[in-house]
C-alpha cells in the first residue's frame, strides 16, 4: 500500500541470459524443471547475505517448488525460510473484500448500501456505495497520497474512527462512480463496514470467517505492538545502496487495506479455497473477479486484478509496504499458484520485483515462458530516430532519449529507465518484463509505440507527437562551501528530508527512502537525475532556512529543523 510524493525508487530487476529456448517445453514443466528454474532465478535475483524472498509454485495441491533465498534477519545472519511470516501489504485487500462479501451472504449488508449506513455522517457518503469502495470507484482521496502522511503520521497508532478522520474531509478526486483511482482509504472504509456489520474488529472477523475455517494458522493481523508474531522476518529498505532497517509505521494504519501477514503455504491454501468455490457462493465469487464500469478499464474486481499471462486467465494482486513487497497470482485454467514474499521495499540494481519474478515462474510452469531477451546491436543513427515525446494523455508522456549511447525512457515525473533492443523496433526495459514495439506508417515514419506493461499480452498504443524533446538538464560545479551550507535536516508536515555530503557527493533522503545524489545547476538549485525533481535552497551565506521541492506539479516547502 506504500506510496510517496518524492518517489526516488527505481524498480529494477534481473536480465535473464544463458537460458536456451530449446530447453523450454511447450508442455507444462515438471517439478524437477520448475525447481531448477526457480532456484536459478532466485540465485540471480537475490544475494545470499541480503534481503530475499520466500517462493511457492504449485499446480493444484501439488507443490512444484517451495524455497527461499536471502536473510530473514541480516543483523543475526538468519537465513530466510519458506516457513517465515511476511507482511503482505495490499494482498490484504482480497481478504477484506471476501470478508465483506461473506457478510453480504449472511444478509448483514448489500453491495448497493450507502457508506453512511455503516459510517454515519461521512461526507457525501450517501452517494458512495459499498461496491465503489471495493473496486476503487468511490472518488474518495487515498490517505497514502496525502502530503506528509507516509513520512510521519503513518507512525501513529490510531483507531478506525481516528484513521477515517484523517481523510474524510479531503476533496474527492471525482464524483462517486465517475472514475477509478487505486484507493487505500476505500479499503479502510471496507474495514469499517466489516466492523459495523459484524460487531467485531475487521481482522477478528476475518480470522473467524476465513482464516480459522481454512486452516490458515499463520495469517492474521500484523500488529506486533499487540503481540509478538512467531516466525515474522525483519523488513528492509535501501540507504545509499545498502540494506537498512525499514522505516517504521504503526500497523494500525494500513488497516484492511494492507495490515495482514501470511506465509507462502497459507497463500496457497487461500488460492485453492477461494478459486475452487470454498469461500464464497459462485455469484459473489464471480463479482469479485469480474471488473465492471469504470473499474473494467483497469481490470480491477474486488481486491483482485483480472488479466492474462501468456494467453492464460490471470487473477493477481501485489503488495508494497514499509520493508516488504509481495505478489500472489493464480492461473485458472492450469490451476497454478505462485506466491512471492520479499522482505524489502527497495532493491539494488540487478534484482527483480516480486511481480516479474512470479510472472516468469508462472509462465515457465505452464510451458509458455517469456522469450529469451537477447540484446541486439543498433547503430547510433537508428537509436536517435526513436527519440521523441510519446504522449499517453494530456498530463503524461514517455520521453525516449539517447543517453550515453543507450536509448532510455522516462515517464512524466518518473524515473529514467534504460532500454534494451531485442529486435528491430522492439525494446524491453532493462531487467523488466515491460516492453514496447515501435509502430510505423506505410512510408516507414514512426507513428507511436505499442506498450506492454509488465509483459502484458495486449499492448496499448501511445502516439508519437511533434513536441520537442525536453531540454536535458546539465550539472555544473559549485564550490564545496556552497554544498556544505546545505547539509542538514528539513521538515514539511511530518515529512523529514536529510541533506548530507559524503566526500564530494551531495545527496537528499526522505525518511524511509533511499538517498539519491543531487546535481547542481547553481549554488542553490539542484536536481535528481533519476526522476524529474528539483530542490531550491534559500540563498545566503548562512545555512538555508528552507528548501522547496518541485516534483510532479507539486511544490512543497521544507523548513530547516532544529534537532
Amino acid at each position: 500500500m506504500r506510496t510517496s510524493i518524492l518517489s526516488f525508487r527505481v524498480c529494477t530487476g534481473m536480465f535473464l541470459v544463458g537460458m536456451s529456448l530449446s530447453a523450454w517445453s511447450a508442455s507444462p514443466a515438471s517439478q524437477t524443471e520448475v525447481t531448477r528454474y526457480a532456484e536459478a532465478l532466485l540465485a540471480k535475483t537475490y544475494a545470499d547475505d541480503g534481503p530475499g524472498a520466500a517462493v511457492l509454485v504449485a499446480r493444484g495441491d501439488v507443490v512444484l517448488y517451495r524455497g527461499a533465498r536471502g536473510r530473514g534477519s541480516i543483523e543475526l545472519g538468519l537465513p530466510l525460510s519458506a516457513d517465515h511470516v511476511f507482511r503482505i501489504g495490499s494482498v490484504t485487500k482480497q481478504f477484506s473484500a471476501a470478508g465483506l462479501l461473506k457478510l453480504a451472504e449472511e444478509g448483514k449488508l448489500t453491495l448497493d448500501d450507502p457508506l453512511t449506513k455503516f459510517v454515519p455522517g461521512y461526507p457525501n457518503g450517501d452517494k458512495v456505495t459499498v461496491r465503489m469502495l471495493l473496486n476503487h470507484t468511490s472518488g474518495i482521496r487515498s490517505y497514502t497520497s496525502m502530503p506528509g502522511v507516509m513520512e510521519g503520521p503513518i507512525q501513529k497508532d490510531v483507531t478506525t474512527a481516528q484513521l477515517i478522520d484523517t481523510f474524510k474531509n479531503e476533496k474527492p478526486d471525482f464524483a462517486p462512480g465517475d472514475g477509478w483511482d487505486y484507493n487505500n482509504s476505500g479499503y479502510v472504509l471496507v474495514g469499517a463496514v466489516i466492523e459495523a456489520a459484524s460487531g467485531m474488529p475487521w481482522h477478528a472477523y476475518l480470522k473467524q470467517a476465513l482464516f480459522a475455517p481454512l486452516g490458515m494458522t499463520h495469517t492474521g493481523y500484523g500488529n506486533e505492538a499487540v503481540a509478538v508474531i512467531p516466525g515474522h522476518v525483519s523488513g528492509y529498505t535501501l540507504v545509499e545502496g545498502k540494506p537498512a532497517v525499514a522505516f517504521y509505521l504503526s500497523m494500525t494504519q494500513p488497516h484492511a487495506a494492507g495490515a495482514l501477514v501470511s506465509t507462502v503455504d497459507d497463500l496457497l491454501r487461500w488460492n485453492r479455497a477461494l478459486h475452487e468455490g470454498r469461500v464464497l457462493e459462485s455469484g459473489d465469487y464471480r463479482q469479485m473477479i469480474t471488473p465492471v464500469g469504470k473499474a473494467a478499464d483497469e481490470h480491477y474486481g474486488f481486491g483482485i486484478v483480472h488479466g492474462t499471462l501468456r494467453g492464460a486467465d490471470l487473477l493477481q494482486h501485489g503488495g508494497g509496504i514499509f520493508g516488504f513487497s509481495t505478489y500472489l497470482l493464480y492461473l485458472a485454467g492450469s490451476d497454478t499458484t505462485v506466491a512471492v514474499l520479499h522482505n524489502a521495499d527497495a532493491d539494488p540494481d540487478g534484482s527483480m520485483p516480486p511481480s516479474d519474478l512470479a510472472r516468469r515462474m508462472a509462465a515457465y510452469t505452464i510451458g509458455n515462458p517469456y522469450p529469451e531477451e537477447k540484446a541486439i546491436s543498433i547503430d547510433a543513427a537508428t537509436l536517435a530516430s526513436y527519440e521523441g515525446v510519446y504522449r499517453v494523455d494530456a498530463e503524461t508522456a514517455r520521453v525516449l532519449r539517447v543517453v550515453d549511447g543507450h536509448l532510455t525512457a522516462q515517464r512524466t515525473g518518473g524515473q529514467r529507465a534504460r532500454l534494451v533492443p531485442i529486435a528491430k523496433d522492439a525494446f524491453v526495459y532493462e531487467n523488466r518484463l515491460t516492453r514496447f514495439e515501435i509502430e510505423r506508417a506505410g512510408a516507414g515514419a514512426i507513428t507511436g509505440m505499442r506498450f506492454h506493461e509488465d509483459g502484458a499480452d495486449e499492448g496499448i498504443f501511445v502516439a508519437r507527437t511533434k513536441e520537442p524533446l525536453p531540454v536535458e538538464r546539465k550539472a555544473t560545479d559549485v564550490p564545496r562551501a556552497a554544498r556544505e551550507r546545505l547539509v542538514g535536516r528539513y521538515a514539511h508536515q511530518g515529512m523529514s528530508m536529510t541533506v548530507s555530503l559524503q566526500g564530494d557527493t551531495l545527496s537528499a533522503q526522505l525518511a524511509g527512502q533511499p538517498a539519491f545524489e543531487l546535481f547542481a545547476e547553481s549554488p542553490t538549485r539542484f536536481f535528481v537525475k533519476v526522476v524529474d525533481a528539483t530542490l531550491e535552497f534559500k540563498p545566503g551565506d548562512a545555512p538555508p532556512s528552507s528548501v522547496t521541492l518541485h516534483q510532479g506539479g507539486q511544490v512543497l516547502d521544507f523548513k530547516r529543523a532544529v534537532d
